[in-house]
């Protein structure tokens, strides 16, 4: 009985839901340093993240120490902004995908953006990424885009924060 509990809980956390840690401040205020988020790994699908979905992902090797400030998390959690093939710039505080402007309702009106986005078209597999917090997020403007196998899976909820137990959707 216990072999089977220790297997079933082992598969869950493997292939459907794995609960995170929020590291730092850098998706506020979505999420909140020490936040622990679900991550659904089942029904995810790393070739088609869409916009705006809230994901974990490996650390990319292109974080060295000395890019960005903080400890070295072996897990990132950041916001997909970037798909493949399109190109994203930024003009002043907004971001523009394909020459649009970039809806962002889940941002504060006056957020500044920080780091500008310089030109650029996203590689095949690959996705451009930041935080919330634009002006204190480390994240693609700093080690460029991540490639879509490295994303462990799609925020779903926060279950803890501030020290007790929430359920909260992202």
């Amino acid at each position: 009985m216990v072999v089977l509990a220790l297997g079933l809980a082992f598969g869950t956390r493997t292939f459907a839901f794995a609960v995170f840690f929020v590291p730092s401040g850098s998706m506020e205020p979505t999420l909140q340093p020490g936040d622990r988020i679900v991550v659904d790994k089942l029904l995810f699908d790393y070739h088609h993240p869409s916009e705006g979905a809230v994901v974990v992902f490996h650390r990319p090797a292109a974080d060295t120490p000395g890019i960005c400030a903080g400890g070295d998390p072996p897990f990132l959690v950041k916001r997909v902004i970037g798909l493949p093939g399109e190109t994203i710039a930024s003009v002043g505080d907004r971001i523009e995908v394909d020459g649009h402007l970039l809806k962002e309702r889940y941002l504060p009106a006056s957020d500044p953006l920080g780091r500008l986005i310089a030109t650029e078209r996203i590689p095949p597999g690959r996705y451009f990424v930041m935080g919330d917090n634009r002006a204190l997020s480390c994240d693609s403007r700093y080690w460029g885009t991540i490639a879509g196998s490295s994303i462990v899976g799609t925020v779903d909820a926060v279950v803890w924060r501030h020290g007790r137990p929430v359920v909260d959707s992202v």
